[in-house]
């Protein structure tokens, strides 16, 4: 019984269920353009009608839009009003961009000089202290990238001492911090290095340091 009244209400609903444009517009309740514009229809096939689904077209592709992130607005290379946005939204919209995860960094191809994890007045003080170190004491043990890193400036000062000028012994008293190591190197130079062209200096792995696994290495003069 119960089936036979359903298959005769559907059948009824099937003939009387074709909405024109003006139908639709009349169905809908008499409020605001907001309260009108957020309204959902049913989804379904039996109860929506083809004319709705076309309606309501463009504003599944408004919402269908990619969410934009905010940004600063200095970033931004194209104003948002060119957009068709109102609010300051990022240029990710406008340039496609690949984003892992990781820090973007410059490329450094040739890697001339070594940072060492310090700006440019430090690493230089450091390198000047190293350097005095081991024109002092002959021998000192250091990491491997301060090794390979103070190795040039050891070789430079002991050119300068090779050659003996007035304006050498003034570069290299700018650069060494104690003087007395200075004229001792002007004095012993020439006799311990006149005949060898480059390769002062001597580099000797050792084990790492202990606590943060640092590779170490001695540094020597030859």
């Amino acid at each position: 019984m119960a089936l036979s009244v359903a298959m005769a209400v559907d059948a009824t609903a099937s003939t009387s269920n074709r909405w024109s444009m003006a139908s639709l517009w009349s169905a809908l309740p008499s409020s605001s353009k907001s309260a009108a514009s957020t309204m959902r229809f049913p989804s379904s096939r039996c109860q929506c009608p083809r004319q709705s689904i076309s309606l309501s077209r463009t504003r599944r592709q408004q919402q269908q839009r990619p969410v934009l992130t905010r940004s600063f607005t200095a970033l931004n290379p194209l104003s948002s009003s060119s957009l068709g946005f109102s609010d300051n939204s990022t240029f990710g919209y406008a340039f496609p961009s690949v984003d892992n995860g990781s820090r973007f960094f410059a490329m450094r191809h040739g890697r001339r000089v070594p940072k060492l994890n310090r700006p440019p007045d430090q690493r230089r003080a450091l390198l000047r202290g190293l350097t005095t170190q081991l024109l002092k004491h002959g021998r000192i043990k250091t990491t491997r990238a301060r090794a390979s890193a103070m190795r040039k400036y050891v070789d430079k000062m002991i050119t300068l001492a090779k050659d003996g000028s007035l304006h050498k012994r003034r570069q290299a008293l700018g650069f060494i911090y104690e003087k007395q190591i200075v004229h001792a190197l002007f004095a012993e130079v020439p006799d311990r290095y006149g005949e060898r062209n480059g390769g002062y200096t001597r580099i000797i792995r050792t084990l790492p340091r202990r606590g943060d696994n640092a590779p170490m290495a001695y540094i020597e003069l030859v």
